[in-house]
This record gives C-alpha cells, sequence and structure tokens, in this order.
C-alpha cells in the first residue's frame, strides 16, 4: 500500500531506531471491507521497557529540554516531512480507520499535521520565564521569578477514532514544551502512528529516544506504561471507564494524568431556533465519521410542542445520508471502526426498544464492512440508557425540553461535560444557555470552536485538564519559582 509501511509489518520507533517487536506481528483490519491489509509490529514488555529508557535517557542526558529553539525547527521539520508523504498518509488512514476521504483534508490528517507550526511557534515565543519583582516576606528581601519547565517522560495513550489528530494532540505540545514521549497507539490503527514513527528516524533531527512509538494489541503495554516510575505524566485520551483504571494506576506513583474522556453532548434547540436548519445540521453532525467523535452532539433536545416535527426532520435527513465506502469523495458516514463496535451500536438499539423507545434506521446495510444505517431515537426520557451513556455510533435520541431552564437542565443531566450546540436567535437567551450549560466547548449556531489554539477539554466525567492550546501547552510543563536574596 506505501513504502512506509515495511512488507513485514510496521515497525516500533524505540531509541531512534526502527526496530521489530518482540511478539509476532497482529493483523490490521480494513473496516469498510472486514478484510486484512497488512500486518503491524507486536510490541511486549521488554519493548515498552525499552521505549521509557529511551525517553528516560533522552530527557536527562540531552539538551533537548534546554533548546526551544532546536525544538521548534525540528517541529517544523516534521511538518514538512509528513507533508511530503501526505497522499501515502492519506491512503493508509483511509484503509486502516475507515475515515471517509473528505476528512483526510481536516481532523483526520492534514489539520493535525498543519498544527505541528502552531506549537512551534509557541516553542519559540513563549515566556518561559515570569519576573515576579522583589518582596520581603518575613522581612528578607528576595528577587523572585517564575520558571516554566517541561515536566519529563510523557506515556502517551491514544484511541482509533481519529488518530493522527489525537496522536499530534500529544506529541506536538509535548514535544514543544521539551518532553520526551513514549506513545502507546490504538492496536486498531497501528498503521498511522507505525508511519509517523518512520518518518521521524528517517527523515527528522528529532533526537534518539524523544519520540518512541510502540504499537501492539496486548492493552497490558498501556498499564506498563502507567505504572512505570521513570514516566512523569499520562496523557491519556479513551473511555471514561478506562481513564478511571489509568488514574487509579498512576496515583500509585503519583503521577500527573491528562484525560480526555467520553461525552455525550447536547444539541439544544430553542423555540426562536429555524428548526428545520437547526435539527437537520443536528442529524448530519452524528452521521460524520459514523459518529465515532467523543464531542458529537447525540442528545437532540427540541421545544415539546415540536417534537413531532422534529422527529419527521432528523429521520429524513438521516435516511438521506446513506452509508458508503469512505475512499469516495462523497461519503459522510464510513464504517464503524470494528465488528465488536458495531455489536456495541446494536445492543444500544436493543435496549432503546425494550425501554419502549422507536428506533428508525439503524439496520446492516449491504455492504461489506463493518456499517451501520444512521439511527434516530425517539419516545425516550433523557433518563434512558441511550441518552446517558457514549454509544460510539451515528445514532440520535430525540428528546423534549419545556423551554429554557428545562433544556439546560437536561443538558446537565448528564455524568459527562465534553461540548454541545445551541441554536436559537435571542442573544440574550442564548447567553443565559451557554451560561447554564457545564461544558468544556459549546458551539452557538453552528459555530466552529475547533483549532490549534483552541483549549479542549471537559467537565465531570469528561477528563481533566485541556488539550491544544496554550493551556494544553502548560500541561507539559512544571512550575519552579526561585528566590533570590538581595
Amino acid at each position: 500500500m506505501s513504502n512506509l509501511i515495511p512488507d513485514s509489518g510496521s515497525q516500533l520507533l524505540i531509541g531512534g531506531k526502527l526496530v521489530p517487536g518482540q511478539g509476532n506481528l497482529f493483523g490490521n483490519i480494513n473496516p469498510a471491507t472486514g478484510e486484512q491489509i497488512g500486518y503491524a509490529a507486536n510490541a511486549g514488555p521488554a519493548d515498552m521497557d525499552a521505549a521509557i529508557t529511551a525517553a528516560r535517557t533522552a530527557f536527562d542526558a540531552t539538551d533537548w529540554s534546554r533548546d526551544a529553539g532546536f525544538r521548534a525547527a525540528c517541529l517544523r521539520q516534521l511538518r514538512d516531512a509528513l507533508r511530503g508523504h501526505i497522499e501515502e498518509l492519506r491512503e493508509i488512514t483511509i484503509a486502516e480507520v475507515g475515515a471517509p476521504r473528505m476528512l483526510t483534508a481536516g481532523p483526520q490528517l492534514e489539520g493535525p499535521i498543519g498544527d505541528l507550526g502552531y506549537f512551534a511557534d509557541l516553542a519559540e515565543n513563549y515566556s518561559w520565564e515570569t519576573d515576579l519583582g522583589i518582596a520581603s516576606p518575613m522581612g528578607i528581601k528576595s528577587s523572585r521569578r517564575l520558571r516554566r519547565e517541561p515536566i519529563g517522560v510523557v506515556g502517551a495513550i491514544t484511541p482509533w477514532n481519529f488518530p493522527h489528530q489525537i496522536n499530534f494532540a500529544k506529541i506536538s505540545p509535548a514535544l514543544a514544551a521539551g518532553t520526551t514521549v513514549v506513545l502507546k497507539p490504538a492496536p486498531d490503527t497501528p498503521w498511522c502512528a507505525a508511519a509517523v514513527g518512520r518518518i521521524i528516524a528517517e527523515e527528522t533531527d528529532i533526537p534518539a529516544g524523544v519520540v518512541n512509538i510502540v504499537t501492539s494489541d496486548d492493552h497490558g503495554l498501556g498499564a506498563q506504561l502507567v505504572a512505570d516510575p521513570r514516566v512523569d505524566m499520562i496523557s491519556f485520551t479513551g473511555s471514561t471507564r478506562t481513564g478511571r483504571t489509568v488514574m487509579a494506576a498512576a496515583a500509585q506513583s503519583l503521577k500527573k494524568v491528562f484525560l480526555e474522556l467520553g461525552g455525550k453532548s447536547a444539541f439544544i434547540v430553542l423555540d426562536d431556533a429555524d428548526l428545520k436548519a437547526a435539527v437537520s445540521y443536528a442529524a448530519f453532525g452524528v452521521t460524520v465519521h459514523a459518529g465515532q467523535g467523543c464531542a458529537i452532539s447525540t442528545r437532540l433536545l427540541v421545544p415539546r410542542e415540536h417534537y413531532d416535527e422534529a422527529a419527521d426532520i432528523a429521520a429524513r435527513t438521516l435516511a438521506g445520508i446513506r452509508p458508503g465506502n469512505p475512499d469516495r469523495p462523497g461519503t459522510v458516514c464510513g464504517p464503524l471502526i470494528s465488528e465488536q463496535q458495531r455489536a456495541r451500536v446494536e445492543r444500544y438499539l436493543d435496549s432503546a426498544r425494550a425501554e419502549g423507545g422507536t428506533v428508525t434506521g439503524g439496520n446492516r446495510p449491504d455492504l461489506p464492512g463493518y456499517f451501520i444505517e444512521p439511527t434516530l431515537v425517539a419516545g425516550l426520557p433523557n433518563s434512558a440508557t441511550v441518552a446517558q451513556e457514549e454509544i460510539f455510533g451515528p445514532v440520535l435520541t430525540l428528546i423534549a425540553h419545556d423551554g429554557d431552564d428545562d433544556a439546560i437542565r437536561l443538558a446537565n443531566d448528564s455524568p459527562y461535560g465534553l461540548s454541545g450546540s445551541v441554536w436559537g436567535t435571542d442573544p440574550a437567551r442564548l447567553r443565559t444557555v451557554v451560561n447554564g450549560v457545564r461544558t468544556g466547548t459549546l458551539s452557538v449556531n453552528g459555530g466552529v470552536w475547533y483549532s490549534a489554539d483552541a483549549p479542549f477539554g471537559g467537565y465531570k466525567q469528561s477528563g481533566i485538564g485541556r488539550e491544544m492550546g496554550i493551556a494544553g501547552f502548560e500541561e507539559y510543563l512544571e512550575t519552579k519559582l526561585i528566590a533570590t536574596g538581595c
């Protein structure tokens, strides 16, 4: 498929070298066909140990953490090298992620590569030291300055849904900050990470051990990375359930954790909104990449008096978006990542029926691979399973609200608080709703918050900390206060 992927399976990047894994190769499946497209290197515990050792050595024994200008140059070099392989990376992404081709021009590929430039600029221009002036605590006159320093070795554990975006959302600020990284990508999408590893090794001046990429089908290696005391921070994106496990394990060595977890975001339609435009927009949103995005608004809250009309609009919109081959330029709704994930979505639809809901769509189309039709669930309260738990499929749950205050209450009646949307026309009412919804990001009338300089993260069980922007960059820094007697 690509010369970035060796015939013998993609290789691990450990200590600046491309090496085979300790274990047998594991198969890589194209979710659009269900067929195996190749193999990936399968790391074992010894490989993970070597990767951590290499990252620790690179942080402790080189100038990487102290030379921001060099780091910036390396990030720009990596960006340019990746752009030189953009078409190969695009084909890999479509094949192993099932990502619609159209999305690779944005957050599935080209967007996060371009964001490397933002973090290179940040490394050069960030105020690493701040003068706090002179004070006399306890009668001792002291000149004080604040210094920000890289936290050390970062273990990054990433999921499969937007692998480039999430891998680079961790690697880019971590490298800009001066840390070293061990990346454990999801076993469903090993080639996206392995291809980047090969480019780092062969086409950049990033020193050996600064970036280590360890692919494996053994989830135990993630646990090993979290538990190792030589790792100073864990940056994890994935399910809330796994996030709890990561946090508990990291507590044994009191290492810092960044957690970007699940979501069950609400799309609020006020009674003065254009109902057709708002509902159609919400329905379209859950079909993008087959709904496999943590920030997608999957609960549609509409005025009770417009419920039936909204259900009709949503059902017709969803029916008009057919799942299809992600390689085709017009495809929006590609496959789910695996048969296991499709079965999970179907179990949620069964639970909706069992609880008395009406399910429109949700069938398996006559296509190879792991496709499912975009689906509307109606007739259930916000307490229903499908309204409370993250499904990660093209499923929209329609819920009635009884005015602005009730919409806010329903939006907040969730263990999550990652994202959401509000549609209406009255600025004062919109402002009240925005202020009332407890969520990390919020779109008003279709506004887009995603960009390199915009911090992303959630309230409640949607995570801890922020990714991207200056806030995301500072997650990888420690604060040192220095006082000098004068």
